[in-house]
């Protein structure tokens, strides 16, 4: 579903980043978002978020990026929001195999409680590790191929990749709705899940983070504090 904003930017859809608490997944959004690595860190509690607009192929696309507690213990609040994701980043630590084998528990998270159109990808964090690399190069690609989804690996410690990977998935979800943007006449847009109607709560969300990114938001009654990144 699709919305017309009034805004610097052509469309506007929302990315989410799974996987295991420790594996980086808040080092690689300030890494993105604000171009710098944090060396102390607390774990995300709940969902944090950050926004950010780049040009892809000439359509200025803002990306609201959601952050999400690896922890078991939250997973049953992380899951409410995974229907309104476009893209879902999927990530684990190279060194840390038992991050990477968890995978298939993230996939299918989001095979049950995600939006039927969300596209994935996958990433491996912690490139610059190789010394202690315990998941190969060729076992994350085969793993993505066998979930049809594209792979990279990245750091957030060295800026290898992060641009590409958040770049990457905003490709994927723009070419996966490309033909109901065209059909807008490339007016500006809010993409939103299937599963979403236009007075949904969630569109009340989106115009608060957008109004102010850094304000601590709270989601669906849920009291959730705001975090500033998960350890790496």
């Amino acid at each position: 579903m699709l919305q017309k904003m009034d805004k610097d930017y052509d469309v506007l859809f929302r990315i989410m980043i799974l996987g295991d608490t420790g594996v980086g997944k808040t080092c690689l959004l300030h890494r993105f978002c604000d171009e710098e690595f944090r060396y102390n860190h607390v774990c995300t509690i709940g969902i944090d978020f950050k926004m950010k607009t780049i040009n892809i192929n000439g359509v200025r696309v803002r990306i609201q990026i959601w952050d999400t507690a690896g922890q078991e213990r939250y997973r049953t609040i992380t899951r409410q929001y995974y229907r309104k994701g476009q893209g879902i980043i999927l990530t684990y630590d190279i060194t840390n195999e038992a991050s990477f084998l968890n995978i298939r528990k993230w996939t299918s998270d989001v095979s049950e409680y995600g939006d039927e159109k969300v596209k994935t990808i996958l990433v491996g964090n912690k490139s610059d590790r190789e010394d202690g690399r315990a998941v190969s190069t060729e076992e994350g690609a085969k793993l993505a191929d066998e979930f049809g989804m594209s792979f990279l690996e990245a750091s957030a410690y060295t800026d290898s990749n992060v641009t590409e990977v958040f770049t990457e998935m905003a490709r994927c979800v723009l070419e996966a709705n490309k033909e109901e943007f065209l059909n807008t006449n490339h007016k500006t847009l809010h993409l939103s899940s299937s599963s979403e109607d236009e007075n949904s709560e969630d569109e009340g969300i989106v115009k608060d983070l957008d109004a102010d990114r850094n304000k601590p938001t709270f989601f669906a009654g849920q009291d959730l504090k705001p975090a500033s990144c998960c350890t790496t």
